[in-house]
């Protein structure tokens, strides 16, 4: 079983980096958010502020790493790159999945960075479902207390769980176990999807329960059903697989979703993230972080210095987002009136 879960995170940084792992004829949303370029936007560019918040807390950045992997040998490097840059540029690093930490001791220094960036948030990682397999309030307290992580996210991957070979599929009376979670834990929780999108009433309903943070991980970017159908051997799975490539909600309508339902807690926009430019708009709909995952992966299996340089990019195309309507801070960006979105 410990060496099946290894060798499956392997296979998915493989995947994810080799194969055509996007839905089809399914997109993020993020073409239909236009700016209306503002030729005289009166601030200095020098001065515009792309500080945000995250459960209250002050970041530089809206930008967060998004969960992708752990537990498999490579996944020791890419992690610590990405921890090496998300420390210099105060970016939110979010591990992958942890169910392989508390299962096996076999590479369980590639969740274990703190080392390598000793002030920025990191989110610990747990599958949702798992809460119905044998994981609860004291193995959540030690993937923390392992990973010296600031914040636990539970994921929901129920389609992925189908396709996947011996998959977990009992998703009943989760919503209680969560809320047992968020009262028993000393950190704050949140819940992500994995790419097929969280709407705004399940968003409600979890952050009714004390929820701290909704990723909402929507449809156009990477779909683990996909990821899963390239590993399946059973012909069914795989065409089933393919059946769904079209599901889930594009990330623009999760946002747009999400933030009318709730108020205070923090909304991550991810799933199909690709430019600061995408991040703006986003932005500019009610998110108040943003996740990019696949986008850097390549970068993180090179070196830090890689992963900073796309760090550094995806800066620059927020700020000149900003600069081109006219938006100082994150706050008026996302109050703008330049800002068009088509349902």
């Amino acid at each position: 079983m410990t060496g099946s879960i290894h060798q499956r995170k392997a296979e998915h940084i493989d995947i994810t980096l080799n194969e055509k792992v996007t839905g089809n004829h399914i997109t993020t949303g993020l073409e239909r958010v236009h700016f209306i370029h503002n030729a005289l936007p009166e601030i200095d560019f020098t001065g515009i502020s792309i500080k945000s918040k995250f459960v209250d807390q002050l970041r530089p950045t809206p930008f967060m790493i998004s969960s992708m992997t752990g537990g498999a040998a490579f996944a020791e490097t890419i992690n610590r790159n990405l921890a090496l840059a998300a420390e210099e540029k105060g970016w939110i690093l979010a591990l992958g999945s942890m169910r392989a930490l508390i299962e096996s001791e076999e590479h369980r220094a590639s969740f274990q960075v703190r080392q390598y960036a000793p002030t920025v948030p990191i989110i610990a990682n747990l599958g949702a479902v798992q809460l119905n397999y044998g994981f609860g309030i004291d193995e959540c307290r030690q993937i923390i207390e392992m990973t010296e992580a600031d914040a636990l996210v539970l994921h929901l991957n129920s389609l992925q769980e189908v396709i996947q070979p011996n998959g977990d599929l009992n998703f009943k009376d989760l919503l209680v176990k969560i809320e047992e979670l968020t009262n028993a834990l000393e950190v704050p929780i949140g819940v992500k999807e994995v790419g097929w999108g969280i709407d705004g009433e399940t968003a409600k309903k979890l952050c009714d329960i004390g929820v701290a943070f909704i990723d909402v991980a929507g449809a156009g970017g990477t779909s683990w059903s996909q990821v899963e159908k390239y590993r399946s051997t059973d012909p069914i799975k795989q065409a089933a697989a393919e059946t769904f490539s079209v599901w889930g909600i594009p990330t623009v309508d999760c946002v747009v979703s999400v933030r009318e339902k709730i108020d205070t807690q923090s909304i991550v926009a991810s799933g199909g993230i690709s430019t600061g430019l995408d991040a703006a708009k986003t932005i500019a709909l009610g998110a108040d972080i943003v996740g990019f995952g696949r986008s850097i992966l390549k970068e993180a299996t090179q070196s830090p210095e890689d992963v900073l340089r796309v760090m550094e990019t995806k800066e620059l195309e927020l700020r000149m987002a900003m600069f081109g309507v006219g938006a100082s801070t994150l706050a008026k960006l996302q109050t703008s009136d330049r800002v068009r979105y088509m349902k």
